[in-house]
């Protein structure tokens, strides 16, 4: 068998054969590859195999639920059909070019990040990752466990604090099997996960097609354009950008030879699809039920279960449960990955067992402890969005100026090519940060009151004006982000990739 010298998370190296569990290896179930290089010999997958576990993580039909917050900027049906699909697209795309990175690097996303930052200056932006994607993973639980209590009330199976915790505890079981069992029994999983939830959610709208009302939806008035703007933010903050710091974490098992624009493609294709198509249809449920708006705000998927006859609740259950478990075991297998990349000296599966028990918490305190859902959703989505913007702009601008592949083994070495610190972009990333929270509001959790505070100063109306809602920092802090690095990263990249 094919030996491989690669380089391991803390800058050492060893001689790896095909990872068992990986992709061209055998034995255990167990995916043993961590936050080291992927082999070689390991790296035998294509670009449209991308689309299944991107498919399979956002058909959940917690898509539908965008419909009630977009249109409840206070815009109109058309101008929230051009904004859900703009947005979607535009956020799985950036997604789609982060992944180049992991065919050129086949490594995760935050040890390829340390090309731009150095390889200790990339802890700013990993924790931060680790941070979003230990908040994502644990909305998708909290939904999943919502969502069974309240299909189980209407079935007269209970719905209280007992069926809460018998979810909770099933739900946050299945998410950390299966990120812990790794890549190969994921991808496998996501491909049947994939048709099923397809299925049953094609059955749910023809289901509630009759609950549409056409005049009442085309009949909304228009909205500002700084609604739409904030609007537009938030769609791309809540698909896209949610996952843009771990997207090269399944390209790196493809070969140096995969095409790179079929990377971006399916990718692309794979996560805005069914986003697309559900953001859509939730558009028309909600700008036809006003009350069905106010009841996805406390529990978005058990309210899209109101319209549905007796004999297909438990079926939407088992597709929601499984849509949201698909993409939280996607969030849970990168933030293990990116637990790793702060220093911690653990097995990749005991990582993602750590995070699983933070999830397994997190759960537990919204659903029990919380006043909504709504409330910390917001607030977290748009506080973490604004750093996580900031990285992706450097990052992709990273991606855009380089000409090479990455030296993989100076990614685990502070004294290679990429060095400790890249003081530049990391300062850089913490102005756009600081700019960007001082765009941004969150009405819904007071704790964040101290945002939006250059909205004044700017002459953006204040926290209350027109601009209060735009969300418009995280744009900025993307923006920054990328033309700043652009400047001040071109001589860095060219250093790097001139060193032997």
């Amino acid at each position: 068998m094919t030996q491989n010298t690669v380089p391991t998370a803390d800058g050492a190296s060893r001689m790896s054969s095909p990872p068992d569990g990986a992709p061209g290896g055998s034995g255990s179930l167990i995916e043993t590859t961590g936050f080291e290089v992927v082999a070689e010999s390991a790296r035998t997958g294509k670009p449209s195999d991308l689309f299944w576990p991107w498919f399979a993580a956002n058909i959940s039909v917690f898509g539908l639920s965008y419909g009630t917050w977009i249109l409840d900027f206070g815009i109109s049906f058309r101008q929230a059909l051009v904004v859900g699909l703009v947005g979607v697209v535009l956020s799985f795309l950036l997604c789609g070019f982060v992944a180049l990175a992991g065919k050129r690097g086949s490594a995760p996303t935050m040890a390829l990040s340390r090309a731009p930052f150095g390889v200790d200056g990339n802890k700013l932006p990993g924790v931060v990752s680790w941070l979003l994607s230990i908040g994502w993973e644990t909305v998708l639980a909290i939904l999943a466990t919502l969502a069974t209590a309240t299909i189980a009330e209407r079935l007269g199976w209970g719905g209280g604090t007992t069926t809460k915790i018998i979810a909770a505890a099933v739900v946050a079981g299945l998410i950390v099997v299966l990120a812990v069992l790794g890549y190969q029994v994921i991808m496998r999983m996501q491909s049947i996960f994939t048709w099923l939830t397809a299925a049953i959610t094609v059955a749910y709208v023809l289901l509630t097609l009759d609950e549409v009302d056409l005049a009442a939806v085309t009949s909304i008035p228009d909205g500002s354009a700084q609604a739409m703007i904030g609007a537009l933010i938030m769609t791309m903050t809540g698909f896209g950008l949610g996952w843009v710091n771990i997207a090269s974490d399944w390209s790196r098992y493809l070969p140096r030879s995969a095409s790179g624009a079929q990377v971006v493609l399916w990718n692309t294709l794979g996560g805005a699809l069914a986003p697309c198509g559900l953001v859509v249809f939730g558009l028309l449920l909600a700008g036809s039920d006003e009350g069905l708006r106010a009841a996805i705000a406390a529990d978005p998927i058990g309210a899209l279960a109101a319209a549905l006859p007796t004999w297909f609740l438990v079926p939407f259950l088992v597709a929601a449960v499984i849509s949201l478990v698909s993409g939280a075991v996607l969030g849970i297998y990168s933030s293990g990955l990116t637990l790793l990349s702060l220093g911690v000296r653990l097995p990749r599966p005991a990582a993602a067992g750590i995070d699983g028990l933070i999830l397994t918490l997190g759960t537990l305190y919204v659903v029990f402890v919380a006043d909504s859902f709504f409330g910390p959703f917001q607030g977290f989505l748009i506080t973490l969005g604004v750093p996580i913007a900031a990285w992706a702009g450097i990052f992709l601008a990273d991606i855009a100026l380089r000409r090479r592949d990455y030296d993989e083994a100076a990614l685990f070495d502070a004294r290679g090519r990429y060095g400790s610190v890249a003081w530049g972009p990391v300062l850089l990333m913490l102005l756009a940060s600081v700019i960007g929270w001082g765009l941004v509001t969150n009405a819904y959790a007071g704790w964040l009151e101290w945002q939006g505070y250059l909205l004044g100063p700017l002459g953006l109306g204040g926290r209350e004006g027109e601009w209060a809602w735009s969300n418009l920092g995280v744009l900025v802090a993307l923006v920054l982000g990328f033309v700043g690095y652009l400047v001040i990263g071109r001589g860095r990249v060219r250093r790097q990739e001139e060193r032997a």
